[in-house]
């Protein structure tokens, strides 16, 4: 299930409100994909589609690198995005690379 977070609201935390919980219908168990993004980012809509099939098994948190707020994240990944963070660690960046993803997504949701 994607459930996106406004931009304004980006927090590195990966903290959802309960209220975001039941407006988004959030089990707390559900990973947490961030994609670390600016506008315009071709390759961010490509590794969008690219993970549309696995939506109801993930959130997805958006961070757009160019705000102010998110300044440490520019510094960091400004030559790089896309940029894929899983659960708040770091997962991939350029291009999806789906057997990773599918492999780490199996992981969390077997511990869970």
């Amino acid at each position: 299930m994607y459930c996106f977070q406004s931009r304004m609201a980006q927090l590195a935390t990966y903290s959802f409100t309960p209220l975001q919980r039941l407006f988004c219908g959030i089990n707390t168990n559900t990973p947490v994909l961030t994609l670390f993004t600016k506008n315009p980012c071709p390759l961010c809509d490509e590794a969008k589609e690219v993970l549309e099939p696995y939506k109801n098994r993930f959130i997805l948190q958006e961070v757009d690198i160019t705000l102010p707020e998110n300044s440490v994240w520019y510094d960091r990944y400004k030559y790089d995005i896309p940029v894929f963070h899983l659960n708040g660690q770091f997962l991939m960046k350029h291009r999806v690379d789906i057997e990773k993803f599918e492999n780490q997504l199996l992981k969390i949701e077997l511990q869970g």
